[in-house]
């Protein structure tokens, strides 16, 4: 299929098939990414027990911000990469491809300096307990060690992406999950190195995929190639990568902090106990996200195009599709965390306790996950359209807006429970806002085929 078939597709096929066709692939990535982070809590809570699993947690925002700018990167340099893909300058996007590769060994070097000097006293900023400490900082010298896996497999699949081969970024994603899945155990259990063995299998996983990956670029099957003489920065190319990655950037780290905040008031209401609670449920609740950005992934393009050819009826079908189907996402979800949460409990351990502790606050925290689904639709929504001010307050809104301030605020009246019920809270207001936001703009996505929108797109396509 021609790059021009691809896109035509975009504005003549039937929209249930198309967003079918497009939501898969980014479905089953997302879906397989999200099974290896809770396979490695599991095996981690089985091997090593509820403090192993909090120390992951204290020890996961750092984790966080390191994927935070490989993102940033990432989804700032494959638009520029494409855009100069498209203006026939493949020179110049092997120069931004460069650039990339330039900060991605830059982050590696601050990484591997980090292990060394500041990793622990940065744990105990993140929260990290005299108990918790040893099997946090045993989990992160390994990743800290091989950042540079990350940072390059993590920022290249946005990349690959771009350049329309999203089978290949597919594959990228599975490769190491089921790799890590594989030696997780045997680390863990045959080995017994306990919490460091999961991080171990990790970078492994991360190295092997990576090497899969430079295969990509080095034997001529990218649009892009690999130049040692094109590693070398410059800065309005990096600026220009910078800026557009920037909401991604905000949005990981608005991520992170959510997590400290939730650890450091577990630890002043709590303990270590419901620090590695939290840890299992959140591992749970990043499952429960996965097919709903799936699905947005593959509304986007589709918006985008019809927005740019002015077809207004596919621009409202696709919406509507969209909503109706995270919703019915939102509302299996809803209906499982109300009635399973012992036994999705029961999975990671066999201590009653933390069994009861963590069906507990999932009751409380999903209590309004129905309105997920169009908290996450209506942000990506204006990405797609290129409104870059809505949808850097929408796609904030949850986290940093609402959930952040709740949760520094309600466990001084409800003890561990107030962090459990910012969440439900959260929803409510951040649901509130996107309702807002698309009541505003209802003209232009709502629009009957024969109106103009009063809106004239960024770029025509």
């Amino acid at each position: 299929m021609t790059m021009k078939e691809q896109s035509q597709r975009l504005g003549t096929q039937p929209i249930p098939k198309l967003l079918w066709n497009l939501s898969i692939p980014a479905m089953i990535g997302m879906f397989v990414m999200a099974l290896y982070n809770v396979v490695d809590t599991l095996f981690i809570a089985r091997g090593v027990g509820i403090l192993g699993v909090a120390g992951v947690s204290i020890g996961f925002p750092v984790m966080m911000i390191m994927m935070a700018i490989s993102a940033a990167v990432g989804i700032g340099g494959a638009s520029v990469i494409s855009r100069r893909l498209g203006e026939s300058k493949p020179e110049a996007a092997n120069k931004v491809f460069g650039n990339i590769i330039f900060i991605i060994l830059l982050v590696s070097v601050v990484g591997i300096i980090g292990a060394f000097t500041f990793m622990k006293p940065l744990l105990v900023l993140f929260g990290a307990t005299p108990d918790i400490l040893p099997y946090a900082a045993d989990y992160l010298f390994p990743i800290m060690l091989g950042s540079v896996f990350f940072s390059f497999s993590f920022t290249t699949n946005s990349i690959i992406r771009s350049e329309g081969n999203s089978r290949f970024a597919m594959i990228t994603m599975i490769i190491p999950a089921v790799l890590n899945i594989i030696l997780d155990p045997i680390f863990i259990f045959v080995l017994e190195m306990g919490v460091q063995g999961a991080s171990v299998a990790t970078v492994i996983s991360q190295a092997s995929v990576s090497i899969v990956v430079l295969h990509y670029f080095l034997s001529g099957k990218s649009s892009l190639e690999l130049r040692l003489s094109e590693i070398k920065p410059r800065m309005l190319v990096i600026k220009e990568t910078l800026t557009i990655g920037m909401p991604a950037f905000v949005r990981q780290v608005a991520g992170s902090i959510m997590i400290i905040s939730i650890n450091f008031m577990l630890i002043k209401y709590g303990g270590d106990f419901e620090v590695g609670v939290f840890g299992i449920v959140h591992k749970l609740t990043m499952f429960t996200i996965m097919p709903m950005i799936g699905v947005l992934q593959g509304m986007q393009p589709i918006i985008g195009y019809n927005y740019g050819g002015n077809q207004f009826t596919r621009l409202k079908e696709t919406i509507m599709l969209g909503m109706k189907v995270v919703t019915i996402i939102s509302a299996f979800i809803f209906i499982i965390m109300m009635t399973l949460p012992e036994i999705l409990m029961h999975i990671f351990t066999g201590d009653q306790t933390v069994i009861d502790s963590g069906a507990y606050a999932m009751r409380i925290m999903f209590a309004m996950s129905v309105l997920i689904g169009v908290q996450v639709v209506s942000g990506g929504l204006y990405q797609a359209l290129g409104m870059a001010k809505p949808a850097l307050i929408l796609s904030m809104a949850r986290q940093v807006l609402f959930l952040i301030p709740l949760v520094l605020l309600l466990p001084n009246f409800f003890g561990v429970t107030g962090v459990w019920l910012a969440f439900p809270l959260a929803d409510i207001l951040a649901f509130t806002l996107s309702i807002f936001f698309l009541y505003k703009d209802r003209k232009l996505f709502f629009t009957k085929a024969e109106e103009t929108p009063p809106y004239t797109p960024v770029h025509p396509h």
